[in-house]
């Protein structure tokens, strides 16, 4: 018998009694749709991906609805870095969507990109269906064991019940405590269009093994802040946790009420404004030559969120040898990982530095201004040297005036993605970032082909912005294919090529360390760029003189609905200068060959 509807009773027939209405009854979904709901309840804007067998029952799901919009990429890796640049750029879950074996095995680098810099990324693989799993199937591969050591975690989804709660779990744990990226590995069989089962999304999660810290430790801070005050050398280091943690703002606060000097890792970037006269550069091995010497003599570091790698420390017995080292983290297992610290607080970097700063202005306490005078001045004698000078008389392009040049057009306004090399260097040392986010590249796995795809995610999430991705030309070549997404989305990504003939950081440590063998660090056959973006529907341009560049910048980024190929040809025998060796201390930089042995002294 047919239910009776309220709205169908007669005045004589009895209504229901009032009271709570039932529940909603939900919806019928199929494991496909399931996973595309939940993508749509997650909030989830771009899906990045690449379709094949194992997902197409997910693909036709998308198909239907129009609350996500899917980017075709041409590599899978393209789509891991572009969810990547995506997330880095807004502080979102970047997502995207392969199918099983060689699509899983494509991805790869793209998820131990973001595994290696922390950033939150849910990565769904299609795979195999249950009942031939193990049998060595067509394009099938042991995914979860593949990715396992470059996840923060990773599922297998068996039956299309767990498939709702799974995805919550992924973005749960993608984007709390330390992000990281979670593959979600589902065999076709569990997105079978013909099995429907009820659709409820969770609304919140609990995992019992899995409950990040929330707020630091008062007791520690206290005795951080303390130390702080007491110093007579401090010096702040951050890191990319900074960006992460969306803790700029609090971290500039701290900073200026302090007084204090810091410096930044390459992730930690535009953390703190570079332009502003208490940042000292980056640290490191291409960090300038007074943040690594401030580092080596200071008495006191306070380490936010970073994680002491050995681009940054150098000779572990070397580091900091005179330094009490204070360091906050959200991860306790970077705590005393590589480098033993004095006052570990963990917690997330937002609250513990507004919980710091609440206790210098609690307390009254301030630091004492005659030896931070004097430190100063000291870090003032340092800088004096100018480690980052250049031949700026050359008849040839220095990439070093390149990225001055390309700050100067673009205001420092600039979403810029890198490849990694010396141009990811030279951009790190000559384009002073002074909002977070804003610079987009592989610091820990170093993966060169990823500024290209990060940029699409970027220039996706910022439409209006300008994004540029400063590249080497063997970088370009690894992802080149993706000038065809772009063309397709109407990307108006700038791509600047500094075009010196060679993997030039390669050919860097060839000169300096193998007698000049330039063993396979030259590149005999590139193509014309001009040429090539020009193939691709975009526009093309050559600078091969310094007087020339200023003019083409400028007319490429004026150009915002176009994607623009600047190939700029630069000098093939430039270095990037200060460099630490292996090996070596903050205090045993090689620096620019024209300095001087009285300049040093």
């Amino acid at each position: 018998m047919d239910q009776v509807k309220p709205d169908q009773l007669t005045p004589e027939q009895p209504r229901p009694a009032a009271g709570p209405r039932p529940e909603t009854a939900a919806p019928e979904l199929s494991g496909a749709e399931i996973t595309v709901q939940a993508l749509i309840d997650e909030g989830v804007e771009f899906v990045f991906g690449y379709p094949g067998g194992a997902v197409l029952h997910i693909y036709d799901a998308l198909f239907k609805r129009d609350e996500v919009k899917h980017i075709l990429v041409r590599h899978e890796q393209g789509a891991t870095h572009a969810a990547d640049g995506y997330a880095r750029a807004t502080g979102k879950v970047g997502v995207c969507l392969v199918t099983s074996g060689p699509g899983a095995t494509n991805a790869v680098t793209g998820i131990a990109t973001a595994h290696m810099d922390s950033i939150p990324m849910v990565v769904i693989t299609g795979q195999v269906p249950t009942p031939v799993i193990g049998s060595d199937a067509f394009q099938e591969v042991d995914t979860v064991g593949i990715t396992r050591p470059c996840v923060k975690h990773n599922f297998l989804v068996k039956r299309v019940e767990d498939l709702a709660e799974t995805i919550k779990k992924a973005f749960f744990i993608a984007s709390s405590g330390r992000p990281g990226p979670v593959v979600v590995d589902i065999p076709k069989d569990v997105t079978d269009p013909n099995v429907k089962i009820p659709y409820r999304y969770p609304a919140e999660i609990a995992m019992r093994s899995y409950s990040p810290a929330q707020r630091g430790h008062q007791g520690q801070i206290k005795k951080a802040v303390e130390k702080m005050l007491a110093a007579k050398r401090p010096v702040v280091y951050t890191g990319g946790g900074v960006v992460l943690g969306d803790a700029s703002e609090a971290l500039t606060a701290l900073v200026r009420e302090l007084g204090f000097p810091i410096t930044s890792t390459l992730m930690g970037l535009g953390a703190y404004p570079m332009t502003d006269q208490q940042f000292l550069g980056m640290l490191g091995m291409h960090g300038t030559y007074e943040a690594n010497m401030a580092m080596h003599e200071t008495d006191c570091l306070i380490a936010i969120g970073a994680r002491f790698d050995d681009r940054v420390t150098g000779k572990i017995e070397h580091f900091c040898p005179h330094a009490e080292i204070i360091h906050v983290d959200v991860d306790p297992s970077s705590i005393s990982k590589t480098v033993k610290v004095h006052v570990p607080i963990v917690g997330p970097v937002q609250t513990v530095l507004q919980d710091m700063l609440a206790v210098v202005k609690d307390t009254g306490g301030r630091p004492d201004r005659d030896a931070l005078t004097a430190w100063w001045q000291q870090i003032d004698d340092w800088k004096g040297i100018d480690c980052l000078r250049y031949d700026r008389t050359s008849p040839v392009i220095k990439p070093q005036f390149a990225v001055e040049t390309l700050y100067k057009v673009t205001n420092g306004e600039l979403f810029l993605t890198s490849d990694v090399g010396q141009h990811q260097m030279f951009a790190a040392q000559f384009y002073p970032f002074d909002k977070p986010r804003r610079w987009i590249n592989s610091g820990g796995l170093g993966t060169m082909g990823f500024g290209l795809p990060a940029a699409m995610g970027v220039q996706l999430a910022f439409p209006e912005a300008p994004v540029a991705c400063i590249s080497g030309e063997a970088s370009i070549l690894m992802c080149i294919q993706e000038m065809a997404t772009c063309k397709q989305y109407d990307l108006p990504v700038k791509v600047v090529l500094l075009n010196n003939g060679y993997m030039g950081m390669v050919r860097q440590w060839q000169e300096f360390f193998y007698e000049s063998r330039y063993a396979h660090s030259y590149v005999d056959a590139l193509p014309d760029f001009v040429q090539l973006a020009e193939s691709f529907g975009h526009v093309g341009m050559r600078v091969e003189k310094p007087d020339e560049l200023e003019a083409a910048m400028t007319e490429a980024f004026a150009m915002k609905d176009r994607f623009v190929f600047l190939d700029v040809i630069v000098d093939p025998a430039e270095n990037v200068y200060p460099m630490i060796a292996a090996g070596k201390g903050h205090h045993e930089m090689e620096l620019p060959p024209t300095m001087s042995e009285r300049e040093l002294a």
